[in-house]
């Protein structure tokens, strides 16, 4: 059993985003977060780097430091490996970025709302502000798990002056494996319930969510991947027959890591790191996304370091303490 005494401290900070007020879905745009603050953090004046740790599908920031009988929570594993000399004292950073559709994927979105927006020209700005950080790309990483993990080396890809460093655990990536298969079931969902509007009034209304989550999954990656122009939710298939689109899902395709690593391999090529990592069992397929990811990398000849464990997709929390450990480590102050 968990849930020791941290020497450090999670404080929860509130921050009110103006891209985020009157975002489509209604969802708050005022956010309360936590950060992890390291020992020391309160009595000797020093400046530390900062990693920002995003959550997966239907998860947010503000469930990484809730207590688990079985595992340590995400601000215990960097306490632990601060307080053992694994790793120099970092802040880490908790943004809850959920949405009424499960998540965001750290995009804008004329559908949802401007996520990356959010991190990158609100947050990054706002915690340099309220903390002792060291307030440039340098000493700034990003890590994340699933949605999470896509997220963060999404961001990492595009913004290689604001994140140094960056860890991917099991992040969405070659998606035909990933989310192609569940098209036909979400199919018959969405036609079942009479269209998407009906079917998330029906999601709403559920007593149990659990069900459903996988065509709310694919509902929420169609809103997250639409284009800029885009007024109302285009599925990657044309109902009710199920045949792909073509369109659509092109978009879909020029937004996976695997297609894009090309188009930004000199931004990863300058990262001080890029760690990789997947579950030999993954249920979504995300271990051959994350080899075929790998393998384009290799091609493009862009360092980073990949590794394979025993587990599948769930389950996986204490995979952040490798992140935090390489991360921590790799954005320690010259």
């Amino acid at each position: 059993m968990y849930n020791r005494q941290l020497q450090g401290q999670v404080q929860y900070l509130e921050h009110t985003s103006a891209v985020l007020k009157g975002n489509p879905l209604g969802d708050p745009y005022r956010r309360r977060f936590p950060v992890y603050l390291p020992p020391g953090y309160e009595t000797d004046g020093t400046r530390f780097p900062v990693i920002y740790a995003l959550a997966g599908f239907t998860g947010s920031g503000l469930n990484m430091p809730n207590y688990s009988v079985w595992e340590e929570t995400v601000p215990e594993q960097l306490d632990d490996l601060i307080v053992s000399g694994e790793c120099p004292p970092a802040i880490l950073v908790m943004p809850d970025c959920f949405t009424r559709l499960g998540g965001s994927q750290y995009r804008n979105s004329p559908l949802t709302g401007r996520y990356k927006d959010y991190l990158i020209d609100e947050l990054i700005p706002f915690i340099d502000g309220e903390l002792r950080t060291l307030p440039d790309g340098l000493h700034r990483g990003v890590t994340g798990k699933s949605s999470g993990g896509y997220g963060a080396i999404t961001l990492g890809m595009r913004h290689q002056d604001l994140f140094s460093a960056v860890a991917c655990h099991s992040g969405d990536a070659y998606f035909q494996y990933c989310y192609l298969r569940d098209f036909p079931k979400a199919a018959d969902a969405i036609n079942k319930a009479g269209g998407v509007e009906a079917f998330l009034k029906q999601f709403d209304e559920a007593p149990v969510k659990g069900p459903h989550i996988m065509v709310l999954n694919v509902i929420a990656m169609a809103a997250a991947y639409a284009p800029d122009d885009a007024s109302e939710i285009a599925l990657p298939f044309r109902l009710p027959s199920g045949e792909l689109e073509p369109e659509v899902w092109s978009r879909w395709l020029e937004l996976d890591p695997v297609n894009m690593a090309e188009r930004y391999a000199g931004n990863l090529r300058a990262l001080k790191l890029l760690y990789i990592d997947a579950g030999e069992k993954d249920e979504f397929a995300l271990h051959l996304g994350a080899r075929v990811l790998v393998e384009r990398l290799k091609l493009l000849e862009i360092p980073h370091r990949y590794e394979e464990h025993s587990g599948g997709h769930f389950g996986i929390n204490y995979r952040y303490k490798v992140s935090l450990k390489l991360l921590a480590n790799a954005l320690v102050p010259d």
